[in-house]
C-alpha cells in the first residue's frame, strides 16, 4: 500500500493530465493519452474539447487538427466522447451486449423497454440513413409512439434520445457536424474495421487506461452517464493523507520528480471533472455555474479554473465575443491572494488564450 501526501497525490493527478511543465506537442498522442476529449459545443470562450487540448499544447494548436482526424477517422465520436479509433475494439462487445440485463440500473431497463416501445421509429431512421446518408436529428421525423419523459431539457426530445441510444447499441454514429449539430449515419460507414475485444478484458483495458489518464482514482465511485469516474481493481492500492478510504494509483507515476506550469482550464477538464475527488484532494471549491440564475453566480457563467503547479487557485471569468473581436475577461478570482508571479502567469496565460483565438485581450487592471 503506498502513503502519498496531498501533494505527492495532486502532483501525480496533474502529471497524468499533461498538465506539468513538460507540454506534449501532437493532437493525436494527447488524445490517446487522456483517452478522449468531451464535445461540448457551449462557445462562451471555445468548444471545450479544443480548450483541453489548447491547455495541453498551447497557441500552436489549431482546432482545425481535431476536425482533420475526425474527417479522416483517426479519431471518432463516440456518446459524446472523442476518442482514438483503435479504442473501439474496447466499446465493441459492450454495444453488442446493450439489450442484455447488465446490473448496472432500473434506468437501463427503463431505456431497453423506451426503445422496444418505438422500434418502428427506429427502423425508419435505419432505412432513412442507409438509403439517403447522413442526417441531423432534426431533420428525422419522430415517429415515436411513446414520448420520451424528463424533467430536463430531453423532455419530448425523442429523435435525439432514439439515436443516442441507437449509438449506445453500435447501429448509428456520429459521422460529422453541420454547426452545432451532429450528423449521423450507419454505424458501419462510419467506424473503422477493428477486433472486438471480449467485454471483461476490454473493461479491464478500459479500466487501465483511464488510471492511466487520471494517476489517481477511487476504485468505485458514484456512476455517471458518460466516462466513467472509477477504475476498479486496476493498478495498486494507496491512501492519501488526510482523505477517508483507499485509493488506486498509477505505480509508473510514482517517485518522478515534478515541475509545474500555470494552465486555464475548461470547466470540463478531467483534472476538475469529477468534483468530489478534485475537492478531496484539490480542497478547490467549484461549480460549472451556466446554469444558474446570473445573480446567483459566484465566478461566472463559464469560469475556468486556474492551474499552478499542483494547486488549483482561482477561476478566471472569461468570454469572447466575436463581434467586438475580444476575449473579455470580467474577473480574476483569487482563491487566496496570487503573488505577482502567479499573477503575471495568469496573465501571460490569458494573452496566450486570446492569441489562439484570434482576439483582443480585454484584461481586469
Amino acid at each position: 500500500m503506498h502513503q502519498l501526501s496531498r501533494q505527492d497525490a495532486r502532483r501525480i493527478a496533474v502529471r497524468a493530465q499533461l498538465l506539468d511543465a513538460r507540454r506534449p506537442t501532437d493532437l493525436q498522442d494527447v488524445v490517446r493519452h487522456l483517452t478522449l476529449l468531451q464535445v461540448d459545443q457551449v462557445q462562451a470562450v471555445a468548444p471545450s474539447a479544443d480548450l483541453v487540448a489548447w491547455s495541453r499544447l498551447g497557441s500552436g494548436y489549431a482546432p482545425a487538427e481535431l476536425q482533420a482526424a475526425l474527417a479522416a477517422r483517426v479519431l471518432v465520436e463516440l456518446q459524446m466522447m472523442v476518442r482514438p479509433a483503435e479504442d473501439l475494439a474496447f466499446y465493441l462487445a459492450d454495444m453488442a451486449a446493450w439489450d442484455e440485463t447488465t446490473g448496472r440500473g432500473e434506468w437501463e431497463a427503463a431505456h431497453r423497454a423506451w426503445l422496444q416501445a418505438n422500434d418502428a421509429c427506429r427502423r425508419d431512421i435505419l432505412h432513412r440513413l442507409d438509403v439517403h446518408g447522413p442526417h441531423r436529428g432534426r431533420d428525422l421525423p419522430d415517429t415515436c409512439v411513446r414520448s420520451w419523459g424528463s424533467s430536463g431539457w430531453n423532455n419530448n426530445r425523442n429523435v435525439g434520445r432514439l439515436l443516442e441510444l441507437m449509438e449506445a447499441r453500435g447501429e448509428v454514429a456520429v459521422s460529422g457536424h453541420e454547426g452545432r449539430d451532429r450528423l449521423w449515419d450507419l454505424a458501419e460507414r462510419v467506424y473503422p474495421e477493428v477486433d472486438v475485444v471480449p467485454a471483461d478484458e476490454a473493461r479491464r483495458t478500459r479500466n487501465e487506461l483511464r488510471l492511466r489518464s487520471l494517476g489517481l482514482a477511487r476504485a468505485r465511485a458514484t456512476q455517471t452517464s458518460t466516462e466513467p469516474n472509477d477504475v476498479g481493481e486496476v493498478g495498486e492500492v494507496a491512501v492519501v493523507e488526510g482523505v477517508r478510504g483507499q485509493w488506486r494509483v498509477d505505480p509508473s507515476l510514482l517517485g518522478q520528480p515534478f515541475a509545474g506550469r500555470t494552465a486555464l482550464l475548461s470547466p470540463l477538464d478531467r483534472l476538475v471533472y469529477d468534483r468530489k475527488r478534485m475537492a478531496e484532494l484539490f480542497a478547490f471549491d467549484y461549480q460549472l455555474e451556466m446554469y444558474k440564475p446570473a445573480a446567483k453566480r459566484r465566478w461566472g457563467y463559464y469560469a475556468l479554473p486556474v492551474l499552478h503547479g499542483d494547486r488549483l487557485v482561482g477561476k478566471v471569468d472569461a468570454t469572447t465575443d466575436r463581434t467586438k473581436g475580444v476575449l473579455r475577461v470580467d474577473a480574476i478570482h483569487e482563491d487566496e491572494p496570487f503573488g505577482e508571479d502567479v499573477r503575471a502567469a495568469v496573465r501571460a496565460e490569458l494573452e496566450d488564450l486570446a492569441q489562439w483565438l484570434e482576439l483582443d485581450p480585454v484584461l481586469p487592471r
